[in-house]
């Protein structure tokens, strides 16, 4: 996104360097005040500069990362206890000491906000400052923020090194805790290591060195696709690549195709062996000039294999140019911590967003209380605290070029109505920044109209105010000057364009009204006209730009508005204006008025919906007003919840100050701290050439191809991951593309990882854009997210900074701080654009023999409309024709034999029918019974047996249930039989066995028909789920048939080019072995026959890859054929299984009530309640004969 410096950068990032003195330790005292605690305890800091350790009372030993560092602070900038006690036990009671000196903070966290402060006073004089400048350096290091892969598996060995237990040795329970996904992998890979690997051992950390580490990373996380990569390398099988093959891997794969060949020439086979000397482990295959797989997989974690170069991270762009020429990271209401409603206010974020390298940082002024007269900084309107402006203003002398050095804005929303309170705001700046505030113009850049601002390079180490500014012009009299007439509340809301001035508090003296009149910031001069007390006043004409009065705007509520408070703010004193320079806020009128003014240091502030308004209207205008003013874009007042635009919108239209809330660490927020981490986080970006040059004139929403910029097509392939989380969960990876509104592309998404958070793999396609119209303005941002949504990780990085080929992308979180284990392996591609019409061209040079190819073709094709008079007459003009080359021929050679046809002659057909029959592979369209045997098939089927059987089991109960009520009845009938019959006759009793039969023969047939009725009921559900089963296996087969052909055909072109390359490496031999023995012969009939040898190797080549071509033609139409005839069986089997279907069911239905009678007779109704027990097992026997009939 930055315009570069032309030509080679030289690296001036320094490497990480421990100081002696860090690594031995020092003696501090640590102390905390909630609660209220302090000991004794020996600072150090790891050879590599990792972390930051102490050993505590309890001789556990705390870490703290240092890349999680954001300040260090000595003296009276460090924290100071409050509590009593505790400055007594410091020593803050003995007038003689300055213990001051001593205080020693470290202020480390992930965001702006939620910081953590670390507290130490040094034993020794001295000591406190070495720390806080040595520890922030390191701290601050570029390059150990962008370290290489290795460096971070580094890190993670040493963090477990340091955190050794009582007796010295290394817990096992911390390398389970840092590799927390998969706990019993982590322990096998412990064991297969010759290390304890149970929850309560430790290990002695002499076993455990850096090699047993990487072992045991190896062992946890298999790389399947590094062996991929080998493989394609031309590995074959064997586990190393030779130093040709690693050669053209480099100059090929890896190396941008952008780059100059005589700036950044290709590696040499020298170069080539130093790498291998570097990474590769094993002595054998180093001494035969040969890389491991070990040792690849250390060559793409390694430095020289990072995804942007280090040049981009040092400061690479021109520093000289005028200041509206860059980007400049920027702050919106600084103070907040939180919403824009509620919440605390806080001094302390100024450092912090100043340590994260903004340069323009808002302060909302406001007046102080009558009792202390001092100004304070809030949110106007709002329920937000206050902090007062004079410790705000120590702060950002403080911080303000800790980070960068180039120059800092404050952007002054100015509501303090009082002059004596604006004199003393004037006061503090003056004497808390001293020399560093800018108060008089740069001689060489005097304000006036024409002339360009001067650079952030000249600017470098110097505070600017915006604000306000208050002119002097010529006297006009006693009454010149014009006294405010309204009120305080009815001031604040009054909006930027009003013309009101300052009332009587502004500090004039009734001596001066009477030299001077007052002219806004904007060039308009006061009307010299008393408005009445609570009316708006109206617009003063600028006789310079307009020729016509304006029309008046009716005030607006700050509270509603989408300007906020912004609206309300009140005209500057002459302490105040004195301060204004280069930054000079106007109310904007209109681009064609600011051509006119011509004045470059007046600019002017958009509320975002503004901006955006103007962006749609005027585009081009917008862009050619910030090639010479600056511009500054702010949140709309009703994003109450602190939520930030995306500011790319109005980097596009070269916006420079887009400022954002710094509290949010949202998408847009992410991409702000992302872009501005390159050039040496300077927070100043050099904006592309043609959107500084003059000359040329650039549309913002173009889809056409910029004049003088190249685009570029960007590929990126996402492989794999490392140890992404500490939960098993599923990942997912986002590729998204941010620039011009052609360029940016959003969502592109990987498959989700099944529950593999570890080293998953990602198969897939790469994402493509294909024509990136603004590479130096576009951004890539490639984020990881689990399952549910969680955020991992990210990276955002220049499109036109990315290096082609694989590489590791370590990374960041919301507030681009490095991460240390989780990391993506990426494979990219990044091209010239070339158009559609221009593509023949770059096809033809990249692949000459298809090309020759495709013109044989097209010749072809031409002769078939041509007749056989044309053809001769074609021949003969060639035969004669004087322009045509002479050609070379041997002395064997006839003329016959020399003449060039319009088509080229094949050499004998059989010799080339065996290179094409050894390479063509035989390729089959799958079986009905392969794809029946698919996973997805089964898969159904087995659930579609599941819900019949559930239905069977339904109907079973059914028939228990009603079997139960029988057997209840016929229990009380035997009852009822086996009663003496006391005082009754022999025919009596007669008459009563007469009737309990009775009742049994009722009952057996009441039982048959309920039983029918049931076994109907069944048979009716069983028929309708089997015709729906059928339907949907029928679907399903088809589902899966259309899949599988789709992934043959894929397969197919890929088994295509390998068939070719292995073509042309059998032409490519015997053409070799042909040079070999030409070579042998004498000169001058070898030199005809290379000649000649060449010629057929071209002929020879072209017409056998057309024959090929041909030939894998034919067999991928003969698959596609078998495919449509699989597709069109499986249509036509689905009638005839329908009506076999309902043809067996009515079968199955006419024999139901003879299968219920069977069953009965056979069992009978006989003895007591044998009805009722063969009636279950004649509904277990009927229930079992379905399912086997059925299946």
């Amino acid at each position: 996104m930055a315009g570069a410096r032309p030509g080679v950068h030289s690296l001036q990032l320094e490497p990480v360097k421990v100081p002696e003195t860090l690594i031995k330790g020092s003696k501090f005292i640590k102390w905390d005040e909630e609660p209220s605690s302090k000991s004794l305890v020996t600072l150090r800091v790891d050879a590599m500069g990792f972390y930051l350790y102490w050993t505590c009372p309890n001789m556990e030993v705390d870490i703290l990362d240092i890349s999680l560092i954001r300040d260090t602070r000595i003296g009276k900038y460090a924290k100071i206890p409050k509590d009593m006690k505790m400055r007594e036990i410091l020593g803050f009671t003995a007038p003689e000491h300055r213990p001051e000196d001593k205080l020693f903070t470290v202020v480390h966290g992930t965001d702006i906000v939620n910081i953590s402060f670390l507290n130490f006073m040094a034993v020794q004089e001295d000591t406190a400052k070495v720390w806080t400048e040595e520890l922030f350096k390191l701290a601050h290091n570029i390059l150990a923020q962008n370290s290489s892969r290795n460096t971070f598996l580094q890190k993670s060995y040493t963090k477990l090194k340091l955190q050794v237990n009582q007796d010295g040795r290394i817990p096992v329970k911390n390398i389970l805790k840092m590799f927390a996904a998969d706990k019993k992998r982590v322990e096998t890979a412990l064991e297969s290591c010759g290390l304890n690997f149970n929850r309560g051992d430790s290990i002695k950390p002499e076993e455990f060195t850096l090699d047993i580490f990487e072992r045991f990373l190896n062992k946890l996380c298999l790389r399947p696709d590094i062996d991929k990569i080998l493989l394609e390398l031309g590995a074959k099988g064997k586990p190393y690549l030779t130093l040709e093959q690693l050669m053209d891997f480099l100059n090929q794969k890896q190396r941008d195709p952008r780059l100059n060949e005589i700036l950044f020439p290709p590696l040499k086979r020298d170069q080539v062996r130093q790498l291998i000397e570097k990474y590769e482990p094993n002595r054998q295959f180093l001494e035969r000039d040969q890389m491991s797989m070990e040792g690849f997989s250390r060559f793409l974690g390694g430095d020289e294999n990072s995804i942007v170069p280090p040049e981009i991270l040092d400061l690479s762009d021109d520093m000289n140019q005028p200041l509206s020429s860059y980007f400049i990271n920027s702050s919106h209401n600084t103070y907040l911590t939180a919403g824009q409603l509620t919440g605390n206010s806080s001094v302390e974020t100024y450092r912090q967003v100043l340590l994260t390298g903004c340069r323009c940082i808002e302060l909302d002024c406001w007046k102080g209380r009558p009792q202390d007269e001092e100004p304070f900084i809030t949110h106007g309107f709002t329920m937000t605290t206050e902090i007062p402006f004079k410790e705000v203003i120590e702060a950002i002398a403080e911080s303000a070029f800790k980070t960068s050095p180039f120059p800092v804005i404050l952007s002054f929303e100015n509501h303090v109505d009082s002059s004596k309170q604006q004199a003393k705001m004037a006061e503090y700046c003056r004497n808390i920044f001293g020399d560093a505030l800018l108060i008089d113009p740069l001689e060489k850049y005097p304000l006036q109209a024409g002339v360009q601002l001067p650079s952030p390079q000249e600017l470098m180490g110097k505070i600017l105010v915006k604000n306000k500014k208050r002119h002097k012009v010529a006297a006009k009299g006693p009454e010149g000057s014009v006294k405010r007439r309204v009120s305080e509340q009815t001031s604040n809301t009054y909006s930027d364009s009003s013309s009101v001035c300052e009332s009587s508090a502004t500090g004039i003296l009734p001596s001066e009204s009477a030299d001077v009149t007052l002219t806004l910031s904007n060039g308009d001069e006061k009307v010299e006209e008393k408005p009445p007390r609570y009316t708006e006043p109206r617009k003063s004409i600028d006789h310079d730009a307009y020729s016509e009065e304006e029309e008046e705007e009716e005030p607006s509520d700050p509270k509603k508005s989408d300007e906020g408070t912004a609206s309300s703010e009140v005209n500057a004193t002459e302490e105040m204006s004195t301060l204004v320079n280069y930054v000079e806020p106007v109310k904007f009128k209109s681009f064609d008025v600011a051509k006119k003014r011509n004045k470059y240091y007046e600019m002017s502030s958009f509320v975002e919906t503004k901006a955006l308004e103007q962006l749609t209207k005027s585009p081009m205008e917008f862009v050619e007003y910030n090639k010479k003013q600056l511009s500054r874009i702010y949140p709309k007042g009703t994003r109450v919840d602190s939520s930030n635009y995306m500011p790319q919108l109005f980097w596009n239209a070269g916006c420079q100050m887009v400022a954002l809330n710094f509290q949010t660490l949202d998408l847009p927020m992410q991409l702000n701290v992302g872009i501005f981490e390159y050039n040496r986080r300077s927070g100043f970006l050099l904006k592309p050439e043609f959107m500084r040059r003059t000359d040329k004139h650039f549309d913002p929403f173009t889809e056409n191809i910029v004049d003088g910029i190249v685009a570029n097509t960007v590929k990126i392939k996402i492989i794999s991951g490392q140890f992404l989380s500490e939960k098993r969960v599923g990942i997912y990876v986002e590729v998204d593309m941010f620039g011009l509104p052609v360029d940016t592309k959003r969502k592109f998404r990987t498959k989700t990882s099944q529950g593999n958070s570890f080293n998953p793999v990602w198969d897939e396609e790469p994402f493509i854009f294909p024509k990136v119209v603004l590479p130096t303005l576009a951004s890539l941002r490639i984020a990881v997210f689990e399952e549910g949504g969680k955020f991992v990780g990210h990276r955002i990085l220049p499109v036109s900074a990315i290096r082609p080929g694989y590489h590791y992308i370590c990374l960041r979180n919301e507030l681009n701080q490095p991460v240390c284990l989780p990391a993506l392996l990426v494979y990219t591609e990044v091209n010239d654009y070339i158009p559609d019409d221009h593509q023949g061209y770059a096809n033809a040079l990249t692949n000459p023999i298809k090309h020759i190819n495709l013109m044989d073709q097209r010749a072809k094709q031409l002769i078939a409309l041509m007749g056989e008079n044309e053809q001769l007459f074609n021949k003969d003009k060639s035969d004669w024709d004087p322009k045509s080359k002479p050609q070379i021929r041997s002395p064997d050679d006839t003329p016959e034999k020399n003449k060039i046809p319009i088509i080229p002659v094949p050499s004998p057909p059989a010799q080339r029918d065996d290179h094409i029959a050894s390479v063509l592979t035989d390729i089959q369209a799958p079986s009905m019974e392969e794809l029946k045997s698919q996973k997805s098939f089964e898969k159904l089927i087995c659930r579609q047996y599941r819900e019949l059987r559930q239905l069977r089991r339904k109907h079973l109960r059914k028939v228990s249930s009603l079997c139960k009520e029988q057997s209840t009845w016929v229990t009380q009938l035997q009852s009822i039989r086996r009663r003496k019959p006391f005082g009754r006759s022999h025919r009596a009793v007669s008459g009563a066995d007469q009737d309990a039969e009775q009742k049994f023969m009722d009952m057996q047939l009441d039982q048959q028909k309920r039983l029918l009725e049931l076994r109907e009921i069944q048979h009716e559900q069983e028929r309708k789920l089997k015709h729906s089963h059928l339907l949907q296996a029928v679907q399903k087969l088809q589902e899966v048939a259309i899949s599988c052909h789709s992934t043959q055909l894929k397969k197919l072109k890929e088994i295509n080019e390998k068939e070719k390359k292995e073509l042309q490496k059998i032409l490519d031999r015997k053409r070799h072995n042909s040079i070999t023995e030409a070579k042998s012969r004498e000169r001058q009939k070898k030199d005809v026959e290379l000649t000649e040898i060449n010629r057929r190797h071209i002929n020879e080549s072209v017409s056998s890859i057309r024959r090929l071509e041909e030939a894998q033609k034919r067999r991928q139409e003969k698959l596609q054929a078998a495919h449509q005839e699989t597709l069109q069986r499986i249509k036509d089997e689905e009638p005839k299984l329908q009506a076999q279907l309902d043809e067996s069911c009515q079968a199955e239905f006419r024999q139901l009530p003879q299968e219920v009678r069977r069953y009965l007779q056979e069992d009978g109704w006989v003895g007591s309640g044998s009805g009722v027990l063969n009636t279950q097992r004649w509904a277990e026997r009927s229930s079992y004969k379905a399912k086997i009939r059925t299946n």
